[in-house]
């Protein structure tokens, strides 16, 4: 017998989470399938950030040529794992083709507003009684600890100030002056106001328990194995813990994203990229707030009693093996900057990797899929890249109003699920 459901989301992290709580609170019958315990994927280890400042997105001007100089360097911020896979291939020439500025000015807009959006749900998420997840918005600073990365870091403040985020630009004594917390060895730094930082599996986790509820269910240790299709439709979703009759289905699974979308007729250009945290016991001199080290693109971030160093960006494939090179990489890094946190002398708690979901152009896709192959019931939110934590609001809130046949707030055409169809 299938159970019969309004909404069935298929993937339990920050992204289908937040879809199930906005569904669930509308009065929606919701239920949250994941292959593994909710929140324990990419939305577990991250950098825990809330990053208006990331409105640039990856693919710009200069990174291809900047990756293949680091392509086989195992410690550099963005390494490609040398194999032959056609995906991957057909990624990177897409991935080359969007290094262009007239891309990165459509897309930064766009990311901006997500972002924007996203922090103002966040601070209402925050007010829920019984909702703790160490939100704070602090802001963010950038260190930067020569001339030449304090010139990148200088021109991505002109950038950012253009789509009209608040942004400062400091130099030495200047940032010494903000009560970081800790000395930061650097020649001058960007202070990004709007950001913020929390405790990212708190969130998740919290948030789900506030989605059940209001009525949502959840369903861990849940695979799905396949789908029936009837009359352009998901009829049904086939698990390893029964069958369900859903009306809509949403596909939030991110980075396993292109192998269910395959199963339904879809071509999601997605690649995984591997990244990497380190968290320790929180320090007594530890940072106050955020801080992203430029040059090593590492982030050190205060998380409650915790203190977490995450980085790298690594096209591996779905692989979970752990490089201990690029773990080396991020330890050795933070000292380097922050010459008080020296790993050495910290009480280490875990050392985690994950796969974070990367589309050629930086941009998610969210909305459904308009092919004539691509089911009706069927609504997408999946290629968030490093920032799926940091939009899980807006898009569960964006995903929500497409179930319920609302008009978006935010124009969702650069989102388009078939926009590389």
């Amino acid at each position: 017998m299938a159970t019969a459901v309004d909404v069935l989301v298929i993937g339990g992290g920050a992204v289908g989470i937040n879809a199930a709580y906005r569904l669930a609170v509308r009065g929606l019958s919701v239920h949250v399938v994941d292959k593994g315990e909710v929140g324990m994927g990419s939305s577990y280890g991250n950098a825990g950030l809330v990053v208006p400042s990331h409105s640039i997105p990856l693919p710009a001007p200069g990174v291809m040529a900047q990756g293949l100089r680091w392509m086989f360097n195992q410690e550099s911020p963005f390494y490609i794992k040398p194999r032959l896979d056609r995906q991957l291939a057909s990624w990177l020439w897409k991935f080359r083709g969007a290094c262009s500025r007239a891309q990165v000015e459509r897309a930064m807009p766009v990311i901006c507003e997500l972002s924007m959006r996203s922090v103002g749900l966040f601070e209402e998420l925050a007010a829920l009684p019984g909702l703790e997840f160490d939100f704070e918005q602090c802001g963010i600073l950038l260190s930067c600890p020569d001339q030449e990365t304090m010139k990148e870091g200088e021109k991505e403040a002109a950038h950012l100030r253009h789509v009209g985020l608040e942004v400062d630009v400091l130099d030495g004594r200047q940032v010494a002056g903000l009560d970081v917390g800790v000395e930061v060895a650097c020649v001058g730094g960007v202070y990004f106001h709007q950001d913020g930082h929390l405790s990212p599996y708190r969130f998740v986790s919290g948030l789900a328990r506030k989605a059940n509820e209001a009525g949502a269910e959840l369903h861990p240790q849940t695979e799905v194995l396949g789908f029936d299709r009837r009359g352009g439709q998901l009829a049904a979703v086939r698990t390893t813990r029964g069958v369900f009759a859903p009306r809509q289905v949403v596909l939030a699974t991110g980075s396993w994203t292109p192998g269910l979308a395959a199963a339904l007729g879809l071509r999601l250009p997605i690649q995984p990229a591997k990244g990497y945290s380190i968290t320790f016991a929180r320090p007594s001199e530890s940072p106050r707030l955020p801080i992203m080290l430029a040059g090593a693109k590492v982030a050190v971030t205060p998380m409650g009693d915790k203190l977490r160093f995450a980085g790298t960006l690594e096209l591996a494939g779905m692989d979970f093996s752990i490089n201990r090179r690029r773990v080396e990489a991020i330890m050795k890094a933070v000292p380097q900057q922050l010459p008080q946190l020296d790993p050495r002398g910290m009480q280490l708690e875990e050392i985690w990797r994950g796969l974070r979901p990367c589309t050629p152009d930086g941009l998610p896709f969210i909305g459904r899929a308009r092919g004539r192959a691509s089911p009706r019931n069927l609504v997408v939110a999946a290629g968030h890249a490093m920032i799926g934590l940091s939009l899980g609001p807006i898009t569960g809130h964006l995903v929500s109003q497409v179930v319920l046949d609302e008009k978006p707030d935010v124009e969702l055409a650069p989102l388009a699920v078939d926009r590389f169809a």
